[in-house]
């Protein structure tokens, strides 16, 4: 047995999933990627807070040894992977982190992940959405962000004077 991913695979049992989340950085994941299935669509981006970042990546249909055509590859801020989904379509933002996050009383989400690997970089999200979530920001220079997390006040009115 070896440890794989967040898995414990039995030999040679690992999923082409696990391989790519494996790869435990952003660039090595997109160069087997293309590698392995001649290129991706990058469909989106979303941040949450200041360490966390989605692509949503849809692979060419060729990709049958992966059990969805859409990614969710998850990274903190310095690109290493967290966790990466499969799903047979791009979900909505927020069904994405109720299916992270459930709050008590809220109805369960209907996305449907078909595959899921995690890394040594993966922690609990909702550690992202509480109030307390840390910052790198001053207190005077952010705001919560929809959902959780924190983001910039960008500063309006600021002007550049040149002599």
């Amino acid at each position: 047995m070896a440890h794989f991913a967040s898995c414990v695979i039995v030999a040679g049992m690992a999923t082409a999933l696990d391989g790519l989340a494996d790869t435990l950085v952003l660039g090595t994941f997109i160069e087997k990627l293309t590698e392995r299935y001649g290129g991706f669509e990058l469909v989106d981006h979303w941040q949450q807070g200041e360490f966390h970042h989605d692509l949503v990546i849809r692979v060419p249909a060729h990709a049958t040894d992966l059990p969805g055509r859409v990614l969710i590859v998850s990274t903190n801020c310095n690109g290493g992977i967290k966790e990466v989904l499969a799903l047979d379509e791009v979900p909505e933002r927020r069904d994405l982190w109720r299916y992270r996050c459930p709050r008590p009383g809220e109805p369960p989400t209907a996305l449907r992940v078909l595959g899921s690997s995690r890394t040594v970089h993966y922690f609990d999200p909702s550690e992202l959405l509480s109030e307390t979530a840390r910052s790198e920001y001053r207190p005077e220079f952010r705001r919560r962000q929809e959902g959780g997390g924190w983001q910039p006040i960008l500063a309006s009115g600021c002007s550049s004077s040149r002599s």
